[in-house]
């Protein structure tokens, strides 16, 4: 049986862009934020951030490493998990829920439920 050995890989880099962006975003939240890193399949991971005054941004880079990488490279900011004491400060503002609801939150009549007769 042969032994293979992994190729060294080179460290992660962070991007400049989304580092410079979420470097605005501390210092807009007074210096400090949390981050949390979520992976969302083939578009990559989603770095979810959570200011002091509860004011949510993210972006998304392609591999958890270039995520810690950016973690890293940003001055007050420090990974977390959505725990009870993070999800309660997230302030999530109503124009960014009517976005979330996409066409839903334009509806102003909604059709009768399909298996109405069976809940009746």
């Amino acid at each position: 049986m042969s032994e293979q050995t992994a190729a060294p890989t080179a460290p992660a880099t962070a991007p400049g862009a989304v580092v410079g962006s979420i470097r605005k975003f501390v210092a807009a939240e007074g210096g400090t934020a949390k981050a949390v890193l979520q992976p969302i399949g083939a578009a990559g991971v989603r770095i979810t951030l959570v200011g002091e005054n509860g004011l949510m941004g993210d972006r998304v880079v392609d591999d958890l490493d270039t995520a810690r990488a950016v973690v890293d490279a940003v001055d007050g900011l420090e990974t977390a998990e959505w725990d009870r004491d993070l999800t309660s400060a997230a302030n999530v503002k109503p124009s960014h829920w009517r976005t979330m609801a996409g066409w839903v939150a334009r509806q102003k009549h909604f059709p009768k439920a399909r298996n109405r007769k069976i809940l009746d």
